[in-house]
């Protein structure tokens, strides 16, 4: 073995021992390129809080949003403190998103404000690979806290933003938040026979500090949290050489 291949091996070993067995990565990528190419960090950043909302107070798209936040947490390291203020997570349907029964730690809040302070304890630990939150209420001076305690971390923070009343955009209130998306339900993938294919999200990147909005449809998370681009879509892309995301991205 040369000793360059040596050493390149001990400093492996030694950012393991640092990172407690985990390289640090400064963001946590979708695997979809036209996704990870439109974020500013090519993928979520980990140290940074991050907000996804359903697109409609609808059970399927509450449902889609939770779903797309088991997906991220499912690819993130760790443990997963998941905060509540309601008894309504169905764990089987998070493990088909990729997040695993025995990855999670639950906890319920009496309030918004309570909740919160539990996601910021969370985040500071430096303990958990990622920290969610379900709230329908988060001010400004919040989910900055929240992004001061996730920065130099490895803990991403992540708010599901619940629907109040009926006409009332979750995302209309200013936020911290590194990015914040929008999520629905989408028509599944077609089968040849009669049946239900795999279930398509329409997400929406609303908002991302120092970068473009962008707007896709994906199959939802699979087994191991990922999402995926349809197969037709992601062809016509790699034709046009990714033309037709951008358009979507700047409309």
């Amino acid at each position: 073995m040369s000793r360059s291949h040596a050493l390149d091996q001990l400093r492996e070993q030694l950012r393991g021992l640092e990172s407690g067995g985990f390289r640090r990565r400064p963001a946590l990528p979708f695997g979809m390129a036209a996704v990870d190419a439109t974020l500013a960090d090519g993928g979520l950043r980990l140290d940074a809080l991050h907000e996804v909302a359903g697109a409609s107070p609808g059970l399927g798209d509450d449902a889609a949003a939770t779903l797309f936040l088991a997906g991220i947490a499912a690819r993130a390291w760790g443990p997963v403190l998941w905060v509540v203020r309601r008894r309504d997570l169905f764990a089987p349907g998070l493990a088909q998103a990729g997040l695993a029964p025995h990855r999670l730690i639950y906890a319920e809040a009496q309030d918004d404000a309570d909740l919160l302070a539990i996601m910021e304890e969370g985040v500071r630990h430096r303990g958990l690979g990622a920290v969610i939150g379900e709230v329908k209420r988060a001010e400004m001076a919040a989910t900055r806290r929240l992004q001061l305690a996730a920065e130099g971390g490895r803990t991403i923070a992540l708010i599901l933003r619940r629907h109040g009343r009926a006409d009332a955009d979750p995302l209309a209130v200013p936020s911290a938040a590194v990015t914040r998306w929008r999520v629905a339900t989408a028509p599944s993938t077609p089968l040849p026979v009669e049946g239900v294919g795999r279930a398509r999200w329409r997400i929406e990147l609303m908002r991302q500090r120092g970068g473009a909005p962008g707007i896709w449809t994906v199959e939802a998370c699979d087994e191991t949290g990922r999402c995926a681009l349809p197969a037709a879509l992601a062809d016509r892309a790699a034709a046009t050489g990714g033309a037709d995301t951008r358009r979507r991205a700047a409309a």
